[in-house]
C-alpha cells in the first residue's frame, strides 16, 4: 500500500492537462502581443479576465498575466502610463474572479464591456492628468481627453471581444472534445495548485 507522499509524488512527476492548457493558452496570448496589431486591439484584456477566471491562486491569476504584459513590454518598449496601464490590467484580473462561479456566455460580455471600459476611464484620466497630455487641466479638459480616446475605446473592446471569445471559446472547445481536460485538479495536502 502507497503512503500519501509516494502518491503525491507519482501525481506530481506528471503535469495535469487542464494545467498544461490553460498555460499554453496564456503563454500564446501573451506571445501574440508583440504581433503587429492595430492600436489597442491586443490580448491583454482578455488575458487578464481569463487569468482571473481560471486560476485558482489568486497570487497566479495576478502574477502570470501579469509577468507576461511585462515580457510583451520588454519587446514594445515602456512609457510613463504603464503603471495606470498596469492597475487597469489588475482591475480586469478581479473581474475575472468574479466570472469563476459561473462562465455564462452573458457573464463573459458583461466582464468584458466592464474591462474595456474601466480601462478606458483609467488610462485617458491618466492621461489628462499627466503631463504627457495637453489638454487642459479642467472638466473640459478631461472632456476632451476622453472624446479624442474614443475610436481606440472601439479597438479595446473590439480586441478584447476577440481574444475572449478565442480564450474563453478555445478552452470550452477543448473540454468539451476530451472530457479529461473538465476534470478538476486536485489540491494536493498543503500546496496550492493554480489552475481550475
Amino acid at each position: 500500500m502507497q503512503s500519501n507522499q509516494e502518491t503525491n509524488k507519482e501525481n506530481g512527476s506528471r503535469i495535469h492537462p487542464r494545467a498544461a492548457l490553460i498555460t499554453v493558452i496564456v503563454l500564446a496570448a501573451a506571445a501574440l502581443r508583440v504581433v503587429p496589431h492595430p492600436m489597442n486591439f491586443a490580448p491583454i484584456g482578455a488575458l487578464a479576465l481569463f487569468g482571473g477566471a481560471y486560476f485558482s491562486s489568486k497570487r497566479a491569476a495576478v502574477a502570470v498575466p501579469l509577468l507576461s504584459l511585462i515580457a510583451g513590454d520588454i519587446f514594445t518598449g515602456f512609457h510613463p502610463l504603464i503603471p495606470y496601464v498596469y492597475a487597469s490590467f489588475l482591475v480586469s484580473v478581479a473581474i475575472g474572479f468574479w466570472l469563476r462561479r459561473k462562465k455564462s456566455a452573458a457573464r463573459i460580455g458583461g466582464a468584458t464591456v466592464a474591462g474595456a471600459i474601466q480601462f478606458f476611464l483609467i488610462t485617458n484620466f491618466a492621461l489628462w492628468a499627466s503631463s504627457i497630455g495637453s489638454y487642459p487641466k479642467n472638466a473640459g479638459g478631461l472632456a476632451a481627453c476622453y472624446i479624442a480616446g474614443l475610436p481606440l475605446f472601439w479597438n479595446t473592446l473590439a480586441g478584447d471581444a476577440f481574444y475572449v471569445a478565442l480564450l474563453f471559446g478555445g478552452l470550452a472547445l477543448a473540454e468539451k472534445r476530451f472530457p479529461s481536460l473538465r476534470e478538476p485538479l486536485a489540491i494536493e495536502s498543503g500546496q496550492e495548485l493554480a489552475f481550475r
